[in-house]
């Protein structure tokens, strides 16, 4: 059998939430919340084991690092989940805002299920965060040109978040961390590294790369000691200490809330 991506060894050290049992795709969908979760039709059955195993064990990872109940990880049953199926051709996961759909491919989706789903849930909080948005925006994108909706306590700890991540402490310049994205961009001629989503996402899975008891290379990889990190395209280590503390604070308060609301 030809070997893929999907059968190779990811390297994994935290909670064993399974006890070694073998999940399906219906416990992922029940257990975390999801809309709906489309398998491809190339998709074998022995991948759908191994598939469904990992993907169960990245998500529990996050949600047990944000201190979130597993079910929000399917944004209030909003988030679809695509494996095999949908995604797009080159690309190891994608995030579609017009079908709200998390697609990950087959042999290539491992490690980067993180940072598409802080795409999913940038997209999903934005209505939640500005009073006037289209169902295309992503919230870290409007931040820069609109005023967020500060009246609730969760919006004000997000609007932190983005703060620190997209500009300076005083706030009257854009961050050392976009600054070097803009001239990344420049070097390559095209517009991908500076774009608001595109760095929230990349601060995001740099925090769940970095300082943590859980670590999943199905979850998050490709961040440090890679060539991105190397010519800066994350946040560099005196950067990271403010923004971990702001997106570990901002999530604890938040699972306390779904915690609280689920009691």
């Amino acid at each position: 059998m030809k070997t893929t991506r999907l059968h190779r060894q990811f390297k994994r050290l935290g909670p064993d939430y399974r006890f070694g049992d073998q999940v399906c795709f219906d416990e992922l969908k029940s257990t975390f919340g999801f809309k709906t979760i489309v398998l491809g039709n190339w998709v074998s059955q022995q991948e759908q084991h191994i598939a469904a195993n990992l993907i169960y064990d990245a998500l529990a990872d996050l949600a047990q690092i944000l201190s979130l109940p597993p079910k929000a990880m399917g944004l209030r049953g909003t988030l679809n989940l695509a494996f095999g199926s949908g995604g797009q051709k080159g690309v190891q996961a994608h995030y579609a805002p017009a079908k709200r759909t998390l697609a990950l491919a087959k042999n290539a989706g491992g490690g980067a299920l993180a940072h598409e789903w802080w795409h999913a849930f940038d997209h999903y909080i934005c209505k939640h965060l500005f009073q006037q948005s289209k169902a295309s925006d992503f919230a870290s994108s409007l931040w820069l040109t609109s005023s967020p909706n500060l009246s609730h306590p969760l919006n004000q700890l997000l609007n932190e978040v983005y703060k620190t991540i997209l500009l300076t402490e005083d706030g009257t310049k854009p961050s050392a961390f976009f600054e070097r994205a803009i001239a990344l961009d420049k070097r390559a001629q095209h517009l991908y590294y500076s774009l608001p989503q595109e760095l929230t996402a990349r601060a995001f899975e740099c925090y769940i790369a970095h300082d943590h008891s859980i670590q999943n290379e199905f979850l998050v990889s490709d961040v440090i000691q890679s060539k991105l990190e190397s010519a800066g395209g994350f946040p560099l280590a005196e950067e990271q200490v403010k923004i971990a503390q702001n997106i570990s604070y901002y999530f604890q308060i938040l699972g306390k809330a779904l915690h609280n609301e689920s009691n």
